[in-house]
C-alpha cells in the first residue's frame, strides 16, 4: 500500500510560511528564506536526494489553499501525477490536468493511495496535513528544517487536538556545515504511530 508522506519546509519554530502569506505573496514576507535549500536539488548530497525521492512520488495530496496559492501547478505538480485536492466546497470549474477536488478526507487519502500504487504519496499543506493526521491517513512527516526563526506566520500544527500523537524517527539528513548558511537544513523523516 502507497505511504501518504507529508513533505513540509519549516523555520525552527514551527513556521511554514511568514506573516501575512496571500496569492500576491503565497510565503508571506520573509518566507521564502525557507526554500533556499531548493538551490542545492539538482547536486548530489542530503537536500537533491530528498528532492528526488519527492519527485518521485506518484500522487500528490494539496489542501486548497496551498493549491490556490501555488497557481494550482497549472494542473501539473510533476511529471502528469494525479492531485487530490482536500477542500470543503467544490468550485464550479473544471480543474486543470489530472485534478480531481475531494470533500471527504478518508476519500481522499484512499483515492491517492490508489492512484498511487506501489509508489509514494506527497502531501502539501499544513491544513491538509492537519486533516490527514486527526483522520489516521497520514503515515509519515518528511520536514525539512531549516535554521530560522520567522517568528511569525503560518504554523504546521497549529489547529490540531487536544491529543498526543507518537512519532519515530526514521531518517535524518543533514546539508555539511561547508554549505553556505542559507543552504543549510536538516531533513527529518518520522513515521507517524497509529493506535
Amino acid at each position: 500500500m502507497a505511504i501518504i508522506r507529508l513533505y513540509m519546509t519549516m523555520s525552527l519554530d514551527g513556521y511554514v510560511a511568514g506573516p501575512d502569506d496571500s496569492a500576491d505573496a503565497p510565503l508571506g514576507i520573509g518566507g521564502f528564506r525557507l526554500f533556499d535549500w531548493l538551490d542545492r536539488r539538482a547536486e548530489p548530497g542530503p537536500s537533491g536526494q530528498v528532492f528526488n525521492e519527492a519527485m518521485s512520488t506518484r500522487a500528490v495530496v494539496s489542501g486548497r489553499r496551498t493549491y490556490e496559492l501555488a497557481g494550482r501547478w497549472q494542473g501539473d505538480h510533476h511529471d502528469g501525477v494525479p492531485i487530490f485536492v482536500l477542500t470543503h466546497d467544490v468550485p464550479d470549474d473544471p480543474p486543470p490536468g489530472g485534478v480531481r477536488y475531494v470533500t471527504d478526507v478518508v476519500e481522499c487519502a484512499e483515492q491517492a493511495r490508489a492512484a498511487a500504487g506501489d509508489g509514494d504519496v506527497m502531501v502539501h499543506g499544513a491544513g491538509a496535513a492537519q486533516a490527514l493526521l486527526r483522520a489516521g491517513q497520514l503515515d509519515e512527516l518528511e520536514l525539512h528544517v531549516v535554521p530560522v526563526l520567522l517568528g511569525q506566520g503560518r504554523r504546521l500544527f497549529d489547529n490540531l487536538p487536544a491529543e498526543r500523537v507518537e512519532l519515530d524517527l526514521v531518517r535524518r539528513l543533514s546539508t555539511p556545515e561547508t554549505e553556505a548558511p542559507a543552504q543549510r537544513v536538516t531533513h527529518l523523516r518520522y513515521r507517524v504511530r497509529h493506535p
